[in-house]
Protein backbone atom coordinates (compact mmCIF):
# COMPACT_ATOMS: atom_id res chain seq x y z
CA UNK A 1 0.00 0.00 0.00
CA UNK A 2 1.23 3.67 -1.14
CA UNK A 3 2.79 5.81 1.85
CA UNK A 4 2.48 9.53 2.63
CA UNK A 5 4.08 12.17 4.51
CA UNK A 6 2.27 14.81 5.85
CA UNK A 7 4.47 17.61 6.57
CA UNK A 8 3.00 19.77 9.38
CA UNK A 9 3.82 23.03 10.38
CA UNK A 10 1.22 25.68 12.16
CA UNK A 11 -1.85 22.98 11.58
CA UNK A 12 -0.71 21.08 15.01
CA UNK A 13 -3.96 19.50 15.13
CA UNK A 14 -5.87 16.32 13.89
CA UNK A 15 -9.50 17.55 13.72
CA UNK A 16 -10.16 19.60 10.88
CA UNK A 17 -7.25 18.76 9.12
CA UNK A 18 -7.70 18.83 4.98
CA UNK A 19 -4.18 17.56 4.39
CA UNK A 20 -4.47 14.88 6.84
CA UNK A 21 -7.79 13.78 5.85
CA UNK A 22 -6.55 13.93 1.67
CA UNK A 23 -3.58 11.96 2.54
CA UNK A 24 -5.67 9.48 4.75
CA UNK A 25 -8.42 9.29 1.47
CA UNK A 26 -5.85 8.17 -0.95
CA UNK A 27 -3.13 6.26 0.15
CA UNK A 28 -2.55 3.40 3.06
CA UNK A 29 -0.17 4.59 5.38
CA UNK A 30 0.10 8.26 7.00
CA UNK A 31 3.47 9.46 8.11
CA UNK A 32 3.27 12.75 10.00
CA UNK A 33 6.11 14.82 9.75
CA UNK A 34 7.21 18.14 11.40
CA UNK A 35 10.92 19.56 10.64
CA UNK A 36 12.27 22.63 12.19
CA UNK A 37 14.15 25.42 9.72
CA UNK A 38 12.84 28.43 11.35
CA UNK A 39 15.90 30.10 9.37
CA UNK A 40 13.25 29.51 6.37
CA UNK A 41 11.73 32.83 8.26
CA UNK A 42 13.87 34.99 8.34
CA UNK A 43 14.02 37.33 9.53
CA UNK A 44 10.80 36.65 11.40
CA UNK A 45 12.37 33.79 12.88
CA UNK A 46 9.90 32.53 16.20
CA UNK A 47 10.63 34.83 19.23
CA UNK A 48 11.44 33.37 22.68
CA UNK A 49 7.60 32.80 23.76
CA UNK A 50 6.57 31.57 20.55
CA UNK A 51 9.03 28.43 20.73
CA UNK A 52 8.05 27.55 24.42
CA UNK A 53 4.34 27.20 22.90
CA UNK A 54 5.74 25.27 19.98
CA UNK A 55 7.77 22.88 22.10
CA UNK A 56 4.74 22.42 24.37
CA UNK A 57 2.06 21.86 21.34
CA UNK A 58 4.42 19.13 19.36
CA UNK A 59 4.55 17.31 22.62
CA UNK A 60 0.63 17.32 23.19
CA UNK A 61 0.68 16.10 19.19
CA UNK A 62 2.85 13.52 19.25
CA UNK A 63 0.82 12.26 22.35
CA UNK A 64 -2.22 12.69 20.69
CA UNK A 65 -0.95 10.41 17.93
CA UNK A 66 0.55 7.92 19.79
CA UNK A 67 -3.26 7.30 21.22
CA UNK A 68 -3.66 6.89 17.42
CA UNK A 69 -1.55 4.68 16.66
CA UNK A 70 0.63 7.19 15.02
CA UNK A 71 3.03 9.12 15.99
CA UNK A 72 5.14 12.48 15.03
CA UNK A 73 8.43 12.18 13.12
CA UNK A 74 10.60 14.90 14.07
CA UNK A 75 13.68 16.43 11.91
CA UNK A 76 15.76 19.90 11.50
CA UNK A 77 17.21 21.42 9.07
CA UNK A 78 16.45 22.53 5.05
CA UNK A 79 12.73 21.44 4.74
CA UNK A 80 13.40 20.49 1.11
CA UNK A 81 16.05 18.16 2.34
CA UNK A 82 14.47 16.86 4.68
CA UNK A 83 11.34 15.86 2.59
CA UNK A 84 13.09 14.28 0.39
CA UNK A 85 15.53 12.01 2.98
CA UNK A 86 11.91 10.72 4.56
CA UNK A 87 10.58 10.19 0.51
CA UNK A 88 13.89 7.84 0.32
CA UNK A 89 13.91 6.31 3.80
CA UNK A 90 10.54 5.77 3.80
CA UNK A 91 9.36 5.13 -0.13
CA UNK A 92 6.85 7.56 0.31
CA UNK A 93 5.78 9.02 -2.98
CA UNK A 94 3.26 11.66 -1.88
CA UNK A 95 3.85 15.04 0.74
CA UNK A 96 0.35 16.57 1.79
CA UNK A 97 0.94 20.02 3.40
CA UNK A 98 -1.70 22.93 4.76
CA UNK A 99 -0.82 26.09 3.03
CA UNK A 100 0.72 29.48 4.97
CA UNK A 101 0.58 32.87 3.57
CA UNK A 102 3.40 34.68 4.75
CA UNK A 103 5.89 36.32 2.31
CA UNK A 104 8.67 33.64 3.55
CA UNK A 105 6.51 31.01 3.33
CA UNK A 106 4.95 31.71 0.20
CA UNK A 107 8.19 31.21 -1.49
CA UNK A 108 9.73 28.62 0.29
CA UNK A 109 6.54 26.27 -0.47
CA UNK A 110 6.08 26.80 -3.70
CA UNK A 111 10.10 26.20 -4.69
CA UNK A 112 9.66 22.80 -3.06
CA UNK A 113 6.39 21.64 -4.16
CA UNK A 114 8.37 22.24 -8.03
CA UNK A 115 10.89 20.94 -6.83
CA UNK A 116 8.85 17.30 -5.53
CA UNK A 117 7.12 17.35 -8.85
CA UNK A 118 10.09 17.19 -10.51
CA UNK A 119 11.31 14.46 -8.84
CA UNK A 120 7.94 12.95 -9.75
CA UNK A 121 6.51 13.16 -6.38
CA UNK A 122 2.75 13.85 -5.81
CA UNK A 123 2.60 17.05 -3.77
CA UNK A 124 -0.43 18.80 -2.86
CA UNK A 125 -1.25 21.54 -0.33
CA UNK A 126 -4.65 22.81 1.14
CA UNK A 127 -6.50 25.23 2.70
CA UNK A 128 -7.06 25.35 6.75
CA UNK A 129 -5.90 28.29 8.27
CA UNK A 130 -8.27 30.66 6.83
CA UNK A 131 -11.67 31.26 5.93
CA UNK A 132 -11.12 32.61 2.81
CA UNK A 133 -7.58 32.62 0.29
CA UNK A 134 -6.80 35.92 0.24
CA UNK A 135 -5.84 35.51 -3.70
CA UNK A 136 -9.28 34.98 -4.32
CA UNK A 137 -11.40 38.15 -3.26
CA UNK A 138 -10.50 41.19 -5.03
CA UNK A 139 -12.87 44.77 -5.35
CA UNK A 140 -14.94 44.85 -8.55
CA UNK A 141 -11.80 47.16 -10.33
CA UNK A 142 -9.62 44.20 -9.24
CA UNK A 143 -7.57 46.01 -6.87
CA UNK A 144 -7.43 44.33 -3.26
CA UNK A 145 -9.42 45.85 -0.64
CA UNK A 146 -7.73 48.10 2.10
CA UNK A 147 -10.72 48.79 4.23
CA UNK A 148 -11.78 46.32 6.23
CA UNK A 149 -15.52 46.72 6.18
CA UNK A 150 -15.94 46.44 2.58
CA UNK A 151 -13.37 43.22 3.10
CA UNK A 152 -15.29 41.76 5.27
CA UNK A 153 -18.96 42.00 3.32
CA UNK A 154 -17.22 40.47 0.54
CA UNK A 155 -16.57 37.64 2.60
CA UNK A 156 -19.59 36.85 4.21
CA UNK A 157 -20.71 36.34 0.63
CA UNK A 158 -18.81 33.17 0.68
CA UNK A 159 -19.28 32.27 4.31
CA UNK A 160 -20.58 30.44 6.34
CA UNK A 161 -17.56 27.82 5.88
CA UNK A 162 -17.99 23.70 4.97
CA UNK A 163 -18.51 22.03 8.11
CA UNK A 164 -15.21 21.01 10.05
CA UNK A 165 -13.53 17.86 8.91
CA UNK A 166 -13.69 14.60 11.35
CA UNK A 167 -9.94 12.78 12.53
CA UNK A 168 -9.26 10.41 10.03
CA UNK A 169 -7.63 6.87 10.55
CA UNK A 170 -4.10 7.41 10.25
CA UNK A 171 -2.82 3.85 9.77
CA UNK A 172 0.97 3.95 9.79
CA UNK A 173 3.87 2.17 7.89
CA UNK A 174 5.33 -1.23 8.65
CA UNK A 175 8.88 0.27 10.00
CA UNK A 176 8.90 4.19 11.22
CA UNK A 177 11.89 6.53 10.21
CA UNK A 178 13.77 7.91 13.00
CA UNK A 179 12.81 10.91 14.49
CA UNK A 180 14.91 13.70 16.74
CA UNK A 181 13.58 14.15 20.46
CA UNK A 182 12.16 17.75 20.62
CA UNK A 183 14.21 18.14 23.43
CA UNK A 184 16.72 18.58 20.24
CA UNK A 185 15.44 21.31 19.07
CA UNK A 186 16.21 24.01 22.07
CA UNK A 187 13.01 25.46 22.06
CA UNK A 188 12.90 25.96 25.97
CA UNK A 189 14.15 28.28 27.65
CA UNK A 190 17.51 27.93 29.53
CA UNK A 191 17.39 30.27 31.88
CA UNK A 192 13.38 29.36 33.42
CA UNK A 193 11.39 32.81 32.93
CA UNK A 194 8.74 30.46 31.49
CA UNK A 195 6.54 29.47 34.91
CA UNK A 196 3.83 32.30 34.08
CA UNK A 197 3.60 30.79 30.90
CA UNK A 198 2.98 27.43 32.15
CA UNK A 199 0.85 28.88 34.79
CA UNK A 200 -1.54 30.54 31.85
CA UNK A 201 -2.22 28.05 29.20
CA UNK A 202 -3.22 24.48 28.37
CA UNK A 203 -1.61 24.16 24.76
CA UNK A 204 -2.50 21.64 22.26
CA UNK A 205 -5.46 20.85 20.59
CA UNK A 206 -7.80 19.96 24.13
CA UNK A 207 -6.46 22.85 25.23
CA UNK A 208 -8.28 25.11 22.12
CA UNK A 209 -11.20 23.01 22.34
CA UNK A 210 -11.75 23.62 26.05
CA UNK A 211 -11.00 27.31 25.98
CA UNK A 212 -13.63 27.63 22.76
CA UNK A 213 -16.14 26.04 25.15
CA UNK A 214 -15.64 28.36 28.01
CA UNK A 215 -15.78 31.26 25.87
CA UNK A 216 -18.93 30.13 23.94
CA UNK A 217 -20.54 29.23 27.45
CA UNK A 218 -19.31 32.24 29.39
CA UNK A 219 -18.37 34.96 26.96
CA UNK A 220 -19.82 35.15 24.13
CA UNK A 221 -23.85 36.61 24.49
CA UNK A 222 -22.09 39.66 26.41
CA UNK A 223 -19.04 39.62 23.79
CA UNK A 224 -19.96 43.12 22.40
CA UNK A 225 -19.17 44.84 25.35
CA UNK A 226 -17.20 42.81 27.25
CA UNK A 227 -14.22 42.86 25.50
CA UNK A 228 -13.64 45.98 26.32
CA UNK A 229 -13.19 45.38 30.00
CA UNK A 230 -9.06 44.03 30.61
CA UNK A 231 -10.18 42.58 34.09
CA UNK A 232 -12.55 40.21 33.39
CA UNK A 233 -12.72 37.50 31.84
CA UNK A 234 -14.99 38.69 28.64
CA UNK A 235 -12.37 37.69 25.06
CA UNK A 236 -12.08 34.07 23.57
CA UNK A 237 -8.20 33.62 24.22
CA UNK A 238 -7.86 31.49 21.46
CA UNK A 239 -5.14 34.08 19.30
CA UNK A 240 -2.12 31.34 20.02
CA UNK A 241 -4.02 28.66 19.31
CA UNK A 242 -5.41 30.18 15.72
CA UNK A 243 -1.94 30.68 15.48
CA UNK A 244 -0.14 27.21 15.87
CA UNK A 245 -3.09 25.85 14.13
CA UNK A 246 -4.00 23.73 17.25
CA UNK A 247 -7.97 25.07 16.51
CA UNK A 248 -9.11 26.19 13.24
CA UNK A 249 -11.22 29.17 12.46
CA UNK A 250 -13.87 27.26 10.80
CA UNK A 251 -13.86 25.22 14.01
CA UNK A 252 -14.10 28.25 15.76
CA UNK A 253 -17.24 29.35 13.45
CA UNK A 254 -19.07 25.58 13.75
CA UNK A 255 -18.98 26.34 17.51
CA UNK A 256 -20.16 30.02 17.55
CA UNK A 257 -22.90 28.87 15.28
CA UNK A 258 -23.95 26.04 17.54
CA UNK A 259 -23.92 28.26 20.42
CA UNK A 260 -26.61 30.97 18.87
CA UNK A 261 -29.11 27.88 17.56
CA UNK A 262 -27.42 28.40 14.00
CA UNK A 263 -27.85 32.00 13.15
CA UNK A 264 -24.52 34.03 14.61
CA UNK A 265 -24.65 36.96 12.60
CA UNK A 266 -28.37 37.30 14.03
CA UNK A 267 -26.48 37.64 17.58
CA UNK A 268 -24.49 40.67 19.03
CA UNK A 269 -22.25 38.92 20.66
CA UNK A 270 -21.64 36.08 18.00
CA UNK A 271 -21.35 38.55 14.83
CA UNK A 272 -19.18 41.03 17.15
CA UNK A 273 -16.76 38.44 17.81
CA UNK A 274 -17.07 36.49 14.11
CA UNK A 275 -15.96 39.88 13.20
CA UNK A 276 -12.94 39.66 15.11
CA UNK A 277 -12.12 36.55 13.22
CA UNK A 278 -12.67 38.61 10.46
CA UNK A 279 -10.57 40.79 11.21
CA UNK A 280 -7.42 38.00 11.50
CA UNK A 281 -8.56 37.22 7.59
CA UNK A 282 -7.78 40.66 6.67
CA UNK A 283 -4.49 40.91 8.38
CA UNK A 284 -3.23 37.93 6.18
CA UNK A 285 -5.22 39.14 2.72
CA UNK A 286 -3.09 42.64 3.65
CA UNK A 287 0.45 40.79 3.84
CA UNK A 288 -0.50 38.88 1.09
CA UNK A 289 -0.83 41.12 -0.71
CA UNK A 290 1.73 43.66 0.17
CA UNK A 291 4.02 41.90 1.57
CA UNK A 292 6.48 44.82 2.72
CA UNK A 293 4.63 46.01 5.03
CA UNK A 294 6.49 43.68 8.25
CA UNK A 295 9.58 46.09 7.57
CA UNK A 296 8.19 49.41 5.43
CA UNK A 297 4.37 51.32 6.40
CA UNK A 298 2.25 50.77 3.76
CA UNK A 299 1.49 54.67 3.39
CA UNK A 300 5.22 55.74 2.20
CA UNK A 301 4.99 59.07 3.51
CA UNK A 302 5.32 57.73 7.03
CA UNK A 303 8.80 56.76 6.25
CA UNK A 304 9.51 60.43 6.86
CA UNK A 305 8.11 60.76 10.21
CA UNK A 306 10.12 62.60 12.71
CA UNK A 307 10.81 59.58 15.32
CA UNK A 308 12.87 60.71 18.70
CA UNK A 309 16.35 59.66 17.60
CA UNK A 310 17.84 58.90 21.20
CA UNK A 311 14.69 56.40 22.83
CA UNK A 312 16.82 53.57 24.49
CA UNK A 313 15.98 54.35 27.84
CA UNK A 314 12.36 55.61 27.37
CA UNK A 315 11.92 51.91 25.28
CA UNK A 316 13.21 50.10 27.80
CA UNK A 317 10.62 51.37 30.44
CA UNK A 318 8.17 50.80 27.95
CA UNK A 319 9.36 46.81 27.90
CA UNK A 320 9.90 47.04 31.54
CA UNK A 321 6.13 48.28 32.47
CA UNK A 322 7.71 51.17 34.26
CA UNK A 323 6.64 54.08 32.45
CA UNK A 324 4.65 55.83 35.07
CA UNK A 325 1.48 55.02 33.66
CA UNK A 326 -0.32 52.08 35.22
CA UNK A 327 -2.82 50.73 32.24
CA UNK A 328 0.48 50.97 30.26
CA UNK A 329 2.81 49.10 32.62
CA UNK A 330 0.14 46.91 33.66
CA UNK A 331 -0.48 45.60 30.05
CA UNK A 332 3.25 45.24 29.90
CA UNK A 333 3.74 43.17 32.71
CA UNK A 334 1.10 40.46 31.95
CA UNK A 335 2.28 40.55 28.48
CA UNK A 336 5.81 39.20 30.31
CA UNK A 337 4.01 36.86 32.99
CA UNK A 338 1.95 35.26 30.17
CA UNK A 339 2.90 35.95 27.01
CA UNK A 340 -0.47 37.42 25.82
CA UNK A 341 -2.35 40.89 26.21
CA UNK A 342 -6.06 42.15 26.39
CA UNK A 343 -6.30 43.46 22.96
CA UNK A 344 -7.64 46.74 23.98
CA UNK A 345 -4.53 47.43 26.37
CA UNK A 346 -2.70 46.19 23.13
CA UNK A 347 -4.01 49.08 21.30
CA UNK A 348 -3.28 51.81 24.23
CA UNK A 349 0.45 50.16 24.75
CA UNK A 350 0.96 50.43 21.08
CA UNK A 351 -0.26 53.92 21.14
CA UNK A 352 1.57 55.15 23.85
CA UNK A 353 4.91 53.78 22.55
CA UNK A 354 4.46 55.29 19.11
CA UNK A 355 2.63 58.60 19.56
CA UNK A 356 3.51 59.30 23.29
CA UNK A 357 6.98 58.23 23.24
CA UNK A 358 7.69 58.70 19.25
CA UNK A 359 9.68 55.59 19.31
CA UNK A 360 9.37 53.84 15.78
CA UNK A 361 6.66 51.30 15.57
CA UNK A 362 9.14 48.41 14.28
CA UNK A 363 10.57 48.38 17.79
CA UNK A 364 7.12 47.49 19.22
CA UNK A 365 6.44 45.07 16.42
CA UNK A 366 9.72 43.26 17.62
CA UNK A 367 9.11 43.31 21.17
CA UNK A 368 6.05 42.07 20.64
CA UNK A 369 7.21 38.94 18.43
CA UNK A 370 9.46 37.80 21.13
CA UNK A 371 7.18 38.45 24.09
CA UNK A 372 3.94 37.03 22.69
CA UNK A 373 2.57 33.46 22.38
CA UNK A 374 0.32 34.14 19.64
CA UNK A 375 3.45 36.30 17.63
CA UNK A 376 2.17 36.25 14.19
CA UNK A 377 3.34 37.86 11.74
CA UNK A 378 -0.13 39.09 9.64
CA UNK A 379 -1.53 40.42 13.08
CA UNK A 380 1.44 42.30 14.40
CA UNK A 381 2.18 44.03 11.69
CA UNK A 382 -1.40 45.08 10.39
CA UNK A 383 -1.77 45.95 14.61
CA UNK A 384 1.27 47.98 14.76
CA UNK A 385 0.55 49.46 11.62
CA UNK A 386 -2.69 50.59 12.18
CA UNK A 387 -1.86 52.54 15.59
CA UNK A 388 0.77 54.28 13.98
CA UNK A 389 -2.00 54.88 11.13
CA UNK A 390 0.30 54.39 8.50
CA UNK A 391 -1.26 51.24 7.24
CA UNK A 392 -4.59 49.84 5.47
CA UNK A 393 -7.50 50.55 7.45
CA UNK A 394 -5.41 52.66 9.96
CA UNK A 395 -6.68 54.77 13.11
CA UNK A 396 -6.70 58.39 12.02
CA UNK A 397 -2.85 60.13 13.11
CA UNK A 398 -4.49 62.22 15.71
CA UNK A 399 -6.24 59.73 17.34
CA UNK A 400 -4.04 58.72 20.56
CA UNK A 401 -5.19 56.87 23.14
CA UNK A 402 -4.97 58.54 26.85
CA UNK A 403 -3.60 55.85 29.27
CA UNK A 404 -5.81 57.47 32.04
CA UNK A 405 -8.94 57.95 30.42
CA UNK A 406 -8.76 54.54 29.12
CA UNK A 407 -8.15 52.81 32.62
CA UNK A 408 -11.12 55.11 34.31
CA UNK A 409 -13.16 54.17 31.38
CA UNK A 410 -12.59 50.50 31.35
CA UNK A 411 -10.82 49.44 34.15
CA UNK A 412 -13.14 51.54 36.83
CA UNK A 413 -12.39 48.94 39.78
CA UNK A 414 -9.07 48.77 39.11
CA UNK A 415 -9.37 44.94 38.83
CA UNK A 416 -6.69 44.91 36.17
CA UNK A 417 -4.31 47.29 37.41
CA UNK A 418 -4.13 46.34 40.78
CA UNK A 419 -3.56 42.66 39.53
CA UNK A 420 -0.66 43.35 37.20
CA UNK A 421 0.76 46.56 39.26
CA UNK A 422 0.69 45.13 42.70
CA UNK A 423 2.42 47.94 44.29
CA UNK A 424 -0.76 50.14 43.23
CA UNK A 425 -3.35 47.55 44.84
CA UNK A 426 -3.88 49.81 47.73
CA UNK A 427 -4.23 52.95 46.44
CA UNK A 428 -8.20 54.98 46.51
CA UNK A 429 -10.13 54.41 43.02
CA UNK A 430 -9.98 58.32 42.37
CA UNK A 431 -6.18 58.10 42.19
CA UNK A 432 -5.31 54.68 40.73
CA UNK A 433 -4.81 55.69 37.51
CA UNK A 434 -3.18 58.64 37.83
CA UNK A 435 -1.09 57.97 41.16
CA UNK A 436 1.18 61.40 40.64
CA UNK A 437 -2.52 62.93 41.75
CA UNK A 438 -2.17 61.39 45.51
CA UNK A 439 -2.66 63.83 48.47
CA UNK A 440 0.19 63.76 51.35
CA UNK A 441 -2.29 61.91 53.20
CA UNK A 442 -3.05 59.78 51.12
CA UNK A 443 0.60 58.85 50.15
CA UNK A 444 0.94 58.28 53.83
CA UNK A 445 -2.04 56.34 54.40
CA UNK A 446 -1.66 53.84 51.39
CA UNK A 447 2.19 53.57 52.75
CA UNK A 448 3.30 55.04 48.64
CA UNK A 449 6.12 56.83 48.17
CA UNK A 450 5.98 58.26 44.25
CA UNK A 451 9.50 57.95 42.31
CA UNK A 452 9.93 55.36 45.60
CA UNK A 453 7.29 52.63 44.83
CA UNK A 454 6.41 53.64 41.37
CA UNK A 455 8.26 55.41 38.73
CA UNK A 456 6.84 58.98 37.63
CA UNK A 457 5.32 59.25 34.36
CA UNK A 458 8.01 59.05 31.85
CA UNK A 459 6.30 61.56 29.58
CA UNK A 460 4.14 64.37 29.89
CA UNK A 461 0.92 63.10 28.21
CA UNK A 462 -0.33 66.65 26.52
CA UNK A 463 3.32 67.64 25.87
CA UNK A 464 4.08 64.04 24.02
CA UNK A 465 0.93 64.00 22.34
CA UNK A 466 1.38 67.75 21.13
CA UNK A 467 4.69 66.92 19.82
CA UNK A 468 2.98 63.67 17.96
CA UNK A 469 0.98 65.58 16.09
CA UNK A 470 3.35 68.19 15.31
CA UNK A 471 4.85 65.06 13.48
CA UNK A 472 2.08 64.03 11.73
CA UNK A 473 1.34 67.71 10.35
CA UNK A 474 5.47 67.82 9.09
CA UNK A 475 4.37 64.44 6.46
CA UNK A 476 0.69 65.46 6.18
CA UNK A 477 1.53 66.66 2.66
CA UNK A 478 4.28 64.22 1.53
Amino acid sequence: MSIALVWLRRDLRLSDHPALRHAAAEHGHIIPVYIHAPHEDAPWEPGAASRWWLHHSLTVLDRTLRQQGSRLIVRRGDSLAALRDLLRETGAGAVYWNRLYEPASIARDHAIKAALREDGVLAESSQATLLVEPWTLLKPDGHPYQVFTPFWKACLQRLPPAAPLPVPALPGPGQWPDSLSLETLDLLPRIRWDDGLAAAWQTGETGAQAQLERFCESALAGYRQGRDWPGRAGVSCLSPYLHFGEISPRQIWAAVAGATNGDPLGNQGAETYLREIGWREFAHYVLYHWPHTPEQPLRERFAAYPWREEYADLLRAWQQGRTGYPMVDAGMRQLWRTGWMHNRVRMLVASFLVKNCRIPWREGARWFWDTLVDADLASNTLGWQWTAGCGTDAAPYFRIFNPTRQGEQFDPDGAYVRRWTPELAKLPAPALHQPWTLSPAERQAAGFTPGLHYPPPVVDFATSRAEALAGYERIKGR
